[in-house]
């Protein structure tokens, strides 16, 4: 990537979570802005909500892939939003856009995304007590996930 290019960060977890999920993605999204990175998500509320207003508070562009037509239904603090009218499908859309994810905890919808980057090559780092995947680099917490996902993409 050229010094002008941002790298995209994707940053995935369930639509609902518990107040210290949230409180880590908060700061995920607040160590991804301070890298002058762009935050993509899948735009809806939870993790990715929690997620895109750390990012936003600390300055950061927000990119939300919603699942739904309608881009209103993406939270507030999504800078872009890209409406797909695709459900789970847009989970592609997101680890496709993204060069390196980090998982915050999550369901079925992230352990999705999580195969979907592996089989893609992409490189996911996960918050301890997530998902412990062969593959998946996991990080004691946000700012050491945020610290390894550079130290990867600066590599």
């Amino acid at each position: 990537m050229t010094q002008e290019t941002k790298f995209q960060v994707g940053v995935i977890g369930a639509g609902t979570c518990t107040p210290e999920e949230a409180q880590a993605a908060y700061i995920v999204g607040q160590e991804i802005a301070r890298r002058g990175a762009v935050l993509v998500c899948g735009g809806l509320g939870g993790v990715m909500e929690a997620a895109c207003q750390g990012s936003k508070d600390a300055g950061g562009t927000t990119v939300g892939i919603v699942p739904t037509s309608r881009k209103e239904d993406a939270n507030p603090y999504v800078d872009i939003a890209i409406v797909t009218n695709m459900g789970h499908a847009r989970n592609a859309i997101v680890v496709s856009s993204s060069d390196i994810l980090i998982a915050v905890a999550g369901e079925y919808g992230t352990l999705c995304e999580i195969a979907l980057g592996l089989k893609m090559g992409k490189t996911i780092v996960s918050l301890e007590g997530g998902w412990d995947i062969e593959g998946v680099v996991t990080a004691k917490s946000p700012g050491l996930a945020v610290d390894t996902a550079f130290k990867i993409l600066l590599q």
